[in-house]
């Protein structure tokens, strides 16, 4: 077998193997005479049919089959014989695959990038400062006593947080515009989900009241014929109803599964979940900003056969996500090129810290992991003797900790600077997707 390899670029490779024209044919006829004893044809006993017809009637497919099982088999051995390790599969191109005549075919295929990372200490990081206040504490047990409201209707003014019924119709240039007209509408005022002015102007109104409001659509608005424009509402408000928090008592906090006694250990538990959820926040926005540094000061050109993988695996979690039943390829590669470039390119950078600065993942740091994720749950002594009788799992919990080595080993380096935030903007902060 001969070999010769190219390098049409720093990651892409054209690797031309020959292949004697006697191993093809020997191939070939070993298969003919294998298939001659199993085939049935119609006037032949089973395993008579003359070699020759099944030559006549099968060689061609045979040939086809046997070519194709060679490249792929020559193909692997040259990576070997070459020290080669590729990023993924390659496309064969057959430049002479005559009967008679050496197999001769190229394979094209791309490597892992060499890295060169940058200088760490021109990444620059803000990190959020944040305290969690007994305000914070106070607005997160409202919202949780917000979302266990029951509605009561009334007959006062409206006011923020009432949810008012309503009919509307819009007019833009003294025409009504599509999608400006609604019946038996529910908005709660003070939400923000409609154009600004809009729910300002329904406050004070009580049930019965028709009232007319002029607004402008911002000029950012989704619609671009409307973006910018002025507008008037004609509103008939048919009802306004104010909610009712619940009691904080044992039946409220069970519908949040905490076992609280009274409101002071409810409150404890709500604050030891926003400490948890604030840790997790800092930390995201932390890593992702590392990411942005490590992006930008190191080159990488990445293999486009690990960007479709990856494209692949965002189509399945966009499918299961939503609950669909589509088949994930119909949904087109360019909404995820972006995303899975990123992936990639994060995950070849943190191989080459981890293996250049010979990084691992601390035990006692993998078993904290483990016994923070345990104290969320109510048999934690059973969540952690899971994981470590599940070396599958526990791995997936010792690369999440290698991850954060590789993170604190970039902020040893880099230019941290701290942020004084609020609990809200802080875990608004970490949840921003990149």
């Amino acid at each position: 077998m001969q070999v010769s390899v190219e390098s049409t670029s720093n990651i892409e490779r054209r690797m031309t193997i020959g292949v004697p024209a006697q191993e093809i044919d020997q191939a070939v006829e070993k298969r003919l005479q294998n298939t001659a004893r199993t085939v049935k044809m119609n006037g032949f006993r089973p395993g008579k049919v003359p070699l020759s017809v099944v030559r006549r009637r099968f060689g061609e497919g045979v040939r086809q089959e046997v070519v194709s099982e060679v490249m792929r088999e020559s193909y692997v051995k040259a990576l070997e014989e070459k020290d080669i390790a590729p990023a993924g599969w390659p496309k064969f191109e057959p430049k002479s695959i005559e009967p008679g005549k050496d197999l001769e075919f190229v394979a094209i295929f791309e490597v892992m990038p060499e890295i060169e990372l940058g200088d760490l200490s021109k990444i620059e990081v803000e990190k959020p400062a944040t305290e969690i206040t007994e305000k914070d504490v106070d607005t997160m047990i409202d919202s949780l006593r917000q979302q266990q409201a029951t509605m009561k209707s009334v007959k006062r003014k409206s006011k923020k947080k009432d949810v008012v019924n309503i009919d509307f119709k819009g007019y833009v240039d003294g025409e009504v515009f599509e999608g400006g007209t609604a019946e038996g509408h529910k908005l709660t005022l003070g939400s923000g989900q409609m154009i600004p002015g809009f729910e300002e102007g329904i406050i004070g109104a009580k049930a019965g009241d028709e009232l007319e409001i002029e607004v402008t659509f911002p000029e950012d608005y989704q619609n671009e014929e409307l973006a910018g424009k002025p507008a008037k509402f004609e509103i008939r408000v048919n009802e306004v109803e104010e909610p009712v928090l619940p009691e904080l008592d044992k039946d409220l906090f069970e519908k949040f599964g905490i076992q609280a006694e009274d409101e002071a250990s409810f409150r404890e538990e709500v604050r030891k979940n926003m400490e948890r959820e604030l840790k997790q926040a800092v930390a995201n926005k932390v890593k992702n900003e590392v990411v942005d540094g490590l992006l930008a000061t190191t080159e990488l050109e990445v293999p486009q056969s690990l960007v479709d993988q990856e494209i692949d695996r965002l189509r399945q979690d966009a499918v299961q996500r939503f609950g669909g039943q589509m088949d994930p390829q119909q949904l087109p590669a360019e909404l995820f090129q972006e995303q899975a470039e990123r992936r990639v390119k994060t995950g070849l950078l943190f191989q080459e810290m981890v293996k250049k600065n010979e990084l691992k993942a601390p035990p006692e740091k993998v078993d904290e992991k483990i016994q923070e994720i345990a104290s969320t749950y109510e048999e934690p002594e059973e969540v952690i003797a899971h994981f470590n009788s599940n070396p599958q799992q526990k791995a997936q919990i010792e690369s999440a900790v290698l991850e954060d080595e590789v993170v604190d080993f970039v902020l040893e380096k880099a230019r941290v600077t701290e942020k004084k935030m609020d609990y809200e903007e802080a875990v608004k902060s970490g949840q921003q997707q990149r």
